[in-house]
């Protein structure tokens, strides 16, 4: 009697074609080459702010004597209002014209749009510098006069108003034209992404445009949305000319917004002070940008940890 034939012991193998090898290597490559990178830019900081770590605070000019805790404190105070203020107007402006493009401009309206707001983002920091100097600080200078007068008893606008109109809320204005393109362009891409049976579901049960949007498109892109706050703040905490060119700086801890007297940002410090430093105070503006590389990380972090909140809805893996 034949011997039923055996089955395989072992699937074969499936090989692969060399495009698929060289993309997947050039993908691990390009994967490696971010680590390494990152590596290196921290190993760097770390090895050129150490030494203003550990010196005398009395041979570095630039702390003026001071610790440098009490030295840097106040440019990360600087750092963070700034940043804060700025994600503060641009956010709800930003999700109003990402849900207009997406649910609400008639097509030959909304593609324009949203070219326009995509080239915005390419836009030279030093343009958007220039403009807040020379064209919105002084414009602001009759606001700040009578937010003084009639608001004053809040410390938000206690005075005196800034003549020149630099201040940081100037600053945290420009911030925020800066970082609306970034924001709009992922939550416009991401109220895309809701699956139209949903949306038309809940049109088919009653609902109005808005109640569509309340209950399908903001719930299933809140992930995305916070996500692009997040990346739109990350630009604003690491943005330098644009700060260094409209804010008149001074280095102190104020969250008054409409005086001449305003902290400044890290980013900013270091530009405005690097080509004069030398010796320990280049160490010492090194060891301020790990501080701001640290805080960035961090912001990039969360933003990561959210999308992965929401891994079924946003494609991340």
């Amino acid at each position: 009697m034949a011997k039923p034939a055996s089955s395989p012991s072992s699937t074969p193998k499936v090989t692969q074609r060399a495009a698929d090898r060289i993309f997947a290597g050039s993908a691990r490559g390009a994967g490696i080459t971010i680590l390494v990178t990152l590596a290196a830019v921290t190993i760097f900081l770390l090895a050129e702010g150490a030494p203003a770590l550990t010196a005398d605070p009395e041979d570095i000019a630039i702390l003026d004597g001071q610790p440098f805790l009490a030295y840097v404190t106040p440019l990360v105070f600087g750092t963070l209002w700034a940043a804060a203020l700025a994600l503060l107007m641009a956010f709800p402006v930003a999700v109003g014209i990402a849900l207009f493009i997406s649910h609400y401009a008639p097509r030959k309206i909304a593609v324009p749009l949203g070219y326009v707001l995509d080239l915005l983002a390419a836009v030279p920091s030093v343009v958007y510098g220039l403009w807040g100097g020379t064209i919105l600080a002084p414009g602001m200078r009759p606001l700040y006069g009578w937010l003084e007068e009639n608001l004053g008893f809040i410390p938000l606008f206690a005075g005196p108003a800034s003549g020149t109109g630099r201040t940081i809320f100037t600053a945290a204005l420009v911030l925020a034209v800066m970082v609306l393109p970034i924001i709009t362009a992922v939550s416009r891409e991401v109220f895309l992404q809701t699956p139209k049976l949903y949306e038309e579901a809940a049109l088919a049960l009653g609902a109005t445009r808005f109640e569509m949007i309340r209950m399908v498109v903001l719930p299933g892109g809140r992930a995305g949305v916070i996500s692009a706050s997040m990346l739109g703040l990350g630009r604003a905490l690491g943005e330098t000319l644009a700060v260094a060119m409209v804010l008149s700086a001074t280095g102190v801890i104020t969250v008054n917004l409409i005086s001449s007297v305003n902290p400044s940002t890290i980013a900013a410090n270091v530009a405005l002070s690097f080509p004069e430093a030398s010796g320990l105070n280049v160490n010492a503006l090194i060891a301020s940008g790990l501080i701001l590389f640290a805080i960035t990380l961090i912001v990039n972090s969360i933003a990561r940890w959210i999308i992965n909140r929401r891994k079924d809805f946003s494609g991340a893996n």
